[in-house]
């Protein structure tokens, strides 16, 4: 199958990701934050945009989530050594066990849920951590506002946020990181700010077209300019270097 887009180690399938997976031999990050089963955006949770989809060849409904999105993520799995899913907080319990759990904690609330506003999205870790040994880095990060990074997907995650993950779970510039619903693209364009290579499925092929133009065209971007997002981010790992060794001293 020929990749939609294929370009500096960021590669796009326009495709199912069912049948596009059997053709990758390997990766080693699954980062990604698959549908939520919100059945057309009806619930208490702000990820009800994700029911503005186009929605041309699948709906978010939770049998769509037990019988093609969680076959796709175990699939997925046992091709990488690590994983990173943001699965939304309904969807906790519906994925495989995890070797950990985090989130991504606002205090300016994430939507209304049954008990009240809901402030904790959580992460899911698959894998060994790859700073074991050499100084962990929190499992959750405080997110004090949304930053939506482009206007014309329903539910793009803050590029920021997303390459605080794909830092935290890959150590190595040679990692591949896969993500086969990659919906705006900003797994593909935070591992093209962090220098990985990277996979990404979407089936939408106006989906895939804007993609592109995100790669291509930084100024897309409604967020920080690219080199701001990146210093933002380097910031904050060295502050964390910084406890790291702080906490070694100490000790």
């Amino acid at each position: 199958m020929k990749p939609y887009y294929d370009k500096n180690g960021i590669t796009l399938y326009c495709a199912d990701a069912r049948d596009v997976l059997p053709l990758i031999d390997r990766a080693d990050l699954l980062l990604t934050d698959p549908p939520y089963g919100i059945e057309g955006g009806r619930g208490a949770n702000r990820a009800r945009g994700k029911g503005n989809y186009l929605m041309q060849s699948w709906e978010d409904t939770k049998e769509y989530r037990n019988t093609v999105v969680l076959p796709i993520i175990k699939e997925c799995l046992a091709k990488v050594q690590r994983g990173i899913i943001t699965p939304g907080y309904k969807n906790m319990t519906a994925y495989p066990e995890p070797a950990d759990v985090g989130c991504l904690y606002s205090p300016a609330s994430l939507g209304r849920g049954e008990w009240g506003f809901n402030t904790f999205s959580p992460i899911l870790y698959y894998g060994r951590d790859p700073r074991r040994g050499k100084g962990s880095w929190p499992t959750g990060k405080q997110v004090t506002f949304e930053r939506r990074s482009i206007d014309w997907h329903p539910c793009p995650k803050p590029l920021e946020v997303w390459e605080w993950l794909m830092a935290k779970g890959s150590v190595d510039p040679q990692d591949v990181v896969l993500d086969p619903f990659v919906g705006s693209g900003t797994t593909l364009v935070a591992a093209q700010h962090l220098g990985r290579r990277a996979i990404g499925i979407e089936i939408e092929e106006q989906y895939c077209e804007r993609i592109i133009r995100w790669l291509t065209q930084p100024s897309m971007t409604l967020d920080m300019p690219e080199e701001a997002a990146a210093r933002a981010v380097q910031r904050e790992l060295a502050d964390i270097e910084k406890e790291e060794v702080r906490d070694s001293v100490a000790g």
